[in-house]
């Protein structure tokens, strides 16, 4: 059990970096590994993790639908009006219908097998999408409008909506489908329930969130239970894997709508928390996103694909192109998207993989006709649409969005910090790298040692190199000499490598006193339109460029 723990993180690692070169989705060779490492092919994963797969995705689902919470936005949600909720139900329900003929016309299937199918092939995935929609708003691509939030939710409310019909479906194949008689002897069917469950389950995953992001803002940030972010990820991710558990032990409210939405009444309860457990959702993504998609390449079933595989293409791209785009069209139809915006979801919100992987196989497992076939369109519609889904988001935003200003204080803003040090060969030099490293160990930064050469300097170059190495030992760094004006040199120099901030000293011994103790600070700190920080005796003194 440990060697396939061992091969599935770093096989699916550097295989995902590899793809990723590629400019592939590091999802494809991830997947990749999953099917060569499964039964499939060299029957590397141990049966034990294989049988615990369902469970290690439902955590990594679990995940990804916590870090989606934590980035969704209220105000863009209200200003999209209904267009989340339409998306939630119009496109999921006119594909599933549109799989449903088309599986009926091509395998002769029966109305509810048909149906069946499409709620399977109509579910979207949150491991592709949400991942995919994060990203766009760190970027800022369709923020203005709350695209990004709009399929976000949507894609959730879609998922509560399929899972329930296609419960009934087993149930009434099953011959298992009763009613409920309630007083007055009024008798509703297991299809007149329907609405009613979908909307309790709605219900009380909201309250459910709601109760649970409360108790976390208690414990994590008013009470103080724990003491840095890690605990404060552990024990947010624990509540968040109990709803989970416990919709799946008592039916009555959405488990995974319930996550996502605890994650966005944190951010309205309480913001400085919400940021916390970001980052910390960021990190734990980092090793579920592993184990996700390669227990899901491990669990496509290959030899069932050869005798489906033409129809099967094409029960997905009329259940796409035809009804998926009707159901985006209903759903947009009064709002201010344009039509390359509305062009997006084909890219955005089309993706399939967790939801088809979880229950693609249980028609055949509970003996239902057509099991096998379903089974086999489940896993190319993962095989096709999960790799396009990842590559065609970023591909195609900014092709078809436009991009906004970024809201840091929704969704985490993935940058490479590098702060510049420009020294002397002073001794206030050594002030400067102290301040510097100081700086960049809190951002995990990294550092650019600048020098400009000047003549009549006490200390060589050598001797600088060698402070900067020692005192900066432990942050990845670079030092390099430039020659020509001080303050030209620092403001270029500070430009071409994109650093977020100029550490400097304010004043210099000798060499430097005619030129810092005004002139060089003074000019860079006018001509900079980057933040300088100014380093004096040990008292620092902040200030900002324009």
């Amino acid at each position: 059990m440990l060697e396939s723990i061992l091969w599935i993180l770093l096989a699916g690692f550097f295989v995902g970096q590899i793809t990723r070169r590629l400019k592939a989705p590091a999802l494809v060779g991830m997947a990749l590994v999953g099917i060569i490492l499964g039964p499939q092919v060299t029957d590397t994963i141990s049966p034990d993790v294989l049988a615990a797969s369902a469970p290690l995705r439902a955590i990594a689902v679990m995940i990804i639908l916590m870090k989606a919470g934590l980035g969704l936005d209220r105000e863009k949600l209200l200003q999209q009006g209904t267009v989340a909720l339409r998306l939630g139900f119009l496109p999921a329900l006119c594909e599933a219908l549109f799989v449903a003929i088309a599986a009926i016309w091509l395998f002769k299937f029966d109305l509810p097998t048909g149906l069946l199918l499409g709620c399977i092939i109509g579910a979207e995935s949150p491991a592709v999408i949400v991942p995919g929609m994060l990203r766009l708003k760190s970027l800022g691509w369709g923020v203005t409008k709350g695209i990004p939030d709009a399929i976000l939710t949507g894609s959730a409310l879609s998922d509560v909506l399929l899972l329930l019909v296609f419960n009934l479906l087993l149930s009434f194949l099953a011959q298992e489908a009763g009613g409920v008689t309630l007083p007055f002897g009024i008798t509703l069917s297991a299809v007149q329930l329907l609405p009613l469950q979908i909307i309790c389950q709605i219900i009380l995953g909201v309250i459910l969130s709601l109760v649970t992001a409360r108790l976390l803002v208690v414990l994590l940030a008013k009470q103080n239970w724990t003491q840095n972010a890690v605990q404060d990820t552990l024990v947010a991710a624990s509540f968040a894997l109990l709803l989970v558990v416990l919709a799946e032990k008592f039916p009555f409210f959405s488990g995974y709508l319930a996550v996502m939405a605890t994650g966005f009444f944190l951010i309205e309860l309480d913001a400085p928390l919400a940021r916390r457990l970001r980052s910390g959702f960021d990190s734990l993504w980092v090793v579920a996103e592993i184990v996700l998609f390669v227990l899901l390449g491990a669990s496509i079933q290959l030899q069932v694909l050869e005798k489906t595989l033409l129809p099967g293409l094409l029960i997905l791209a009329i259940g796409t192109l035809i009804g998926r785009a009707l159901g985006w069209y209903l759903s947009t139809l009064g709002s201010n998207w344009n039509w390359r915006e509305r062009l997006f979801l084909l890219s955005g919100n089309s993706a399939k993989a967790t939801v088809q992987a979880a229950i693609g196989a249980i028609p055949l497992t509970q003996g239902i006709q057509g099991g096998e076939t379903i089974l086999a369109i489940a896993a190319l519609s993962i095989l096709v649409t999960a790799p396009l889904g990842a590559w065609a988001i970023p591909t195609f935003a900014p092709k078809l969005l436009e991009r906004g200003e970024v809201d840091p204080t929704k969704v985490a803003i993935a940058r490479r910090i590098v702060l510049l040090a420009a020294v002397d060969s002073s001794p206030l030099a050594s002030q400067v790298l102290a301040k510097v490293a100081e700086l960049a160990r809190r951002s995990d930064g990294e550092i650019i040692v600048l020098h400009v050469i000047r003549t009549n300097e006490p200390y060589g170059v050598a001797h600088l190199r060698e402070k900067s190495q020692r005192l900066l030992a432990d942050i990845r760094h670079k030092f390099i000499t430039v020659t020509g004006s001080v303050p030209e040199e620092i403001v270029r120099v500070a430009q071409d490598y994109q650093v977020a901030e100029i550490v400097m000293g304010k004043r210099g011994h000798r060499a430097w006193d005619e030129v810092l103790v005004g002139s060089v600070s003074q000019a860079v700190l006018e001509s900079s339109p980057i933040p300088v920080i100014l380093v004096e005796d040990e008292r620092i003194s902040v200030r900002g460029g324009k």
